[in-house]
């Protein structure tokens, strides 16, 4: 080759090179790059660092209360999205990153035959309660120090008390739920009067017979399915849930539901749930049998309470005489007549 040809060959070469770097030079200083205020893709879940000035949680709320109205089925749809990643919930389902979590309450904490626990989880004694699952799923590395897990836990106090709840149902015996009144006493006490107030004696409730005259069977209906189907059935025939099916228990036994493990506290009840009974139950079930498994603080409102037990006293085969307005007022006029009839006839 003439070496005329080479040389221009490689000044081609050179002069390219100088090219590229003097090009991006001038790129360098006429575009200036800005990362972006906020990121184009928010991740949902991902957890947020407090605002400036915002307190931070301190720990997780008491369990107790939040189970009273806590949805399994809004845990399991936030375990399918979040935690099916890492874990299984079927019962003898494998483990993955994690361990399976059936049968996981009440459990031991390192529960999974062959699984590898961090010594930090291995250490930790005794089952896994509500309180424990609580703390755990509130921070799991401030519960466990060293533990291989790396979810950061869920804040929320509603979304935990799902979560547990799903986790309760994962079990051919869900465990009883814990009492509404043993968590109360671990906080700060309210002022008597205030309490009093707020848990009234069943003695003192108002009759249930003038309120049954006016009641709503829909209304009743529809407080059902916002509050009480998360434990409860309602159709005939229907499968127990966390509490038994409802249909027809106007009348029925207290323990009516063949093969469900009532309490001792409900099975001592002798008799038919009257209208009556229900009205003392639905107010308070903690005051009307103390031990009972039912963590549900009761229907405050007597119009509410009402409403239901006649939308339970319609949902049967044979449902039970409504008192109706002028029967139930009846009572009330009578002590009032009564003295005149009674005294006696003036004498001519």
């Amino acid at each position: 080759m003439d070496t005329m040809q080479v040389n221009k060959a490689i000044a081609a070469v050179l002069v390219a090179g100088i090219a590229f770097f003097l090009t991006g030079l001038l790129g360098d200083g006429l575009v200036q790059v800005q990362r972006p205020a906020k990121p184009a893709i928010e991740i949902a879940g991902a957890q947020q660092a407090p605002a400036a000035g915002a307190a931070a949680p301190t720990g997780p709320a008491p369990i107790a209360p939040l189970l009273a109205s806590a949805d399994a089925k809004a845990g399991e749809s936030y375990a399918g999205k979040v935690c099916a990643a890492c874990h299984s919930f079927n019962e003898g389902g494998k483990a993955g990153v994690g361990p399976n979590l059936y049968g996981i309450l009440g459990a031991p904490h390192a529960h999974m035959a062959g699984y590898d626990y961090s010594a930090a989880l291995k250490g930790k004694q005794g089952p896994w309660t509500y309180d424990a699952l609580n703390d755990w799923l509130y921070k799991p590395a401030a519960y466990a120090p060293g533990t291989k897990m790396g979810f950061a836990g869920i804040t929320n106090d509603k979304t935990r008390a799902d979560v547990i709840a799903y986790l309760r149902s994962l079990s051919a015996s869900p465990e009883p739920l814990p009492k509404v009144e043993a968590a109360a006493a671990s906080a700060p006490a309210a002022a008597p009067a205030a309490a009093a107030a707020a848990q009234p004696a069943a003695a003192g409730l108002p009759p249930i017979e003038p309120l049954l005259a006016k009641a709503d069977p829909a209304a009743g209906e529809a407080y059902t399915k916002k509050i009480c189907v998360a434990c409860h059935s309602f159709n005939k025939g229907g499968h127990p849930g966390v509490g038994p099916n409802l249909y027809g228990v106007v009348g029925l036994p207290h323990g009516h539901e063949e093969g469900y493990a009532y309490s001792a506290a409900l099975k001592a009840h002798q008799g038919p749930w009257t209208f009556d009974e229900l009205n003392q139950w639905l107010d308070s079930p903690a005051t009307y049998a103390p031990g009972t498994k039912m963590a549900f603080p009761g229907i405050k409102g007597a119009q509410d309470r009402a409403d239901v037990i006649a939308y339970l006293n319609k949902n049967s085969d044979n449902p039970e005489p409504i008192p109706s307005a002028q029967g139930a007022a009846a009572p009330a006029a009578a002590p009032a007549a009564a003295p005149a009839a009674a005294a006696p006839a003036a004498k001519p």
